[in-house]
């Protein structure tokens, strides 16, 4: 159940996915704008919103981590634990209040972003 609430945050927007790419960089961009709200909730002191959007992009890592098929090469190991590594640098922030923590999530979640539609769009392109 908690790896369907990723798809569930994008789906009660009535959104057509069109493709697994396309799922991927909502992802991702669904990381952004979470660790993004925690980090404000960070500043502001709100623990309470602080916790829920750093456990809803908690979740879309583990749908990331979910979706990994490891029959397709290295890179899902490498992405398993580079999803694994964000997960708890977001719990560290969680517990510490440690706003460098979801700076280096939002970080690594923008690359992985920018690298996925480059990819996507080469694709797109041959």
């Amino acid at each position: 159940m908690r790896s369907n609430l990723a798809y569930a945050a994008y789906s009660q927007n009535d959104v057509s996915i069109e493709s697994s790419e396309k799922l991927i960089k909502m992802l991702y961009e669904g990381i952004l704008r979470f660790a993004s709200l925690a980090k404000r909730s960070m500043k502001e002191g709100d623990i309470e919103k602080k916790t829920y959007w750093i456990n809803r992009t908690t979740a879309i890592f583990a749908e990331l981590i979910n979706s990994l098929n490891y029959d397709g090469g290295q890179i899902a190991h490498y992405l398993g634990g580079l999803y694994i590594h964000q997960i708890k640098l977001l719990s560290e922030a969680n517990m510490l209040n440690d706003e460098s923590k979801l700076d280096e999530v939002l970080n690594v979640t923008k690359e992985l972003l920018q690298v996925w539609k480059d990819e996507t769009d080469y694709a797109v392109d041959e």
